[in-house]
């Protein structure tokens, strides 16, 4: 039996903090006393970069002290976490992982899909990013049911850039081909958004499915047109956008962005960043700056995540399955 079938909530929160008290020094009282460098997988400009550097913003003010975003993209996701693994576990480097590398392609990435607490502390969540479902203006493709319409007249004609094979805009893609009985195509982009977006809005590909940060101005050129929104409801900030549970029943699936650190990180540490994170999510000014942006502030104490975690992990196994079966034939 696979570990995240077996810790519960409250086992791997003992799990998680005898880690963290027994494998490094006390803590020093003044923490933090220098700048704390904070690893993201993201692509510079993607929509789930733009909300962790606002947030990380804020989290410096509230610490009194910098925040050093770095982005590491690429392998998946892999590089940032082998970074993010082999640093010095005395709270001052983090790992800001997007939801992809807890449910990624089994072999796809190295040492991918990750798992809490066994390579990582969970230590706090930053916001909630659900997808939005577009096709370029050119396509005449307006609504869902008019896309699934068109997909089943052309099977496989109707392709969607995935901005990252195996990361969750592609497995969206793929759970929404499997609910709908249809055949789309992904076309993969390295990079983030930008790259796709000039191919949809060209009419080379017909869509794209991303968070609202990445797609925005195209949404509001009107190059692009969206379709859904892949939310449990519809969202305060769009009410006039569909949900994709509207037309296929079951449907959802959103981005994600929390918070890590290395094995041994002192407790202390994961409290201090955890109740500062609290604070910033607190501040009503950033959570519609956020909303603005298709973002939802989800404050987590390091329990929640674990328990979070897991249970995207069981959400997703059925599709993961499936990629898992492909690849060992």
């Amino acid at each position: 039996m696979r570990r995240r079938e077996f810790i519960t909530v409250l086992g791997g929160f003992a799990v998680v903090w005898a880690f963290a008290t027994i494998a490094w020094p006390a803590l020093a009282d003044d923490y933090p006393n220098k700048p704390i460098k904070v690893i993201s997988d993201s692509a510079p400009g993607s929509a789930i970069d733009v909300i962790f550097r606002m947030v990380m913003d804020r989290l410096g003010t509230v610490l009194s002290q910098q925040i050093v975003p770095v982005d590491r993209p690429g392998a998946g996701g892999a590089i940032a976490a082998h970074a993010a693994s082999e640093s010095i576990p005395d709270g001052y480097t983090l790992f800001a992982p997007a939801i992809s590398l807890f449910i990624s392609i089994p072999g796809k990435a190295e040492n991918l899909p990750l798992i809490l607490p066994r390579d990582f502390l969970p230590v706090g969540s930053l916001a909630e990013l659900p997808l939005f479902v577009c096709a370029s203006a050119q396509s005449g493709i307006k609504t869902l049911p008019d896309l699934i319409r068109r997909a089943k007249q052309r099977p496989g004609e109707i392709s969607f850039a995935a901005t990252g094979i195996g990361r969750l805009t592609h497995l969206t893609g793929v759970l929404l081909e499997r609910k709908a009985g249809i055949k789309l195509p992904a076309v993969p982009y390295a990079g983030g958004p930008a790259a796709a977006l000039t191919d949809v809005i060209g009419g080379r590909v017909p869509l794209i499915i991303e968070g609202y940060s990445g797609l925005a101005g195209a949404i509001q050129a009107h190059t692009i047109n969206v379709l859904a929104v892949t939310s449990t409801h519809r969202l305060p900030d769009f009410p006039d956008v569909p949900t994709a549970a509207e037309t296929l029943p079951g449907i959802a699936a959103a981005g994600w962005q929390g918070i890590v650190a290395p094995l041994g990180t002192p407790a202390g540490a994961i409290q201090k960043i955890n109740e500062s994170l609290g604070k910033v999510l607190s501040e009503s000014d950033l959570a519609k700056q956020l909303a603005s942006r298709g973002a939802y502030v989800d404050p987590m104490s390091p329990s929640e995540v674990n328990a979070f975690i897991n249970a995207q992990q069981e959400q997703w196994r059925p599709i993961l399955e499936t990629f898992d079966a492909s690849v060992k034939k």
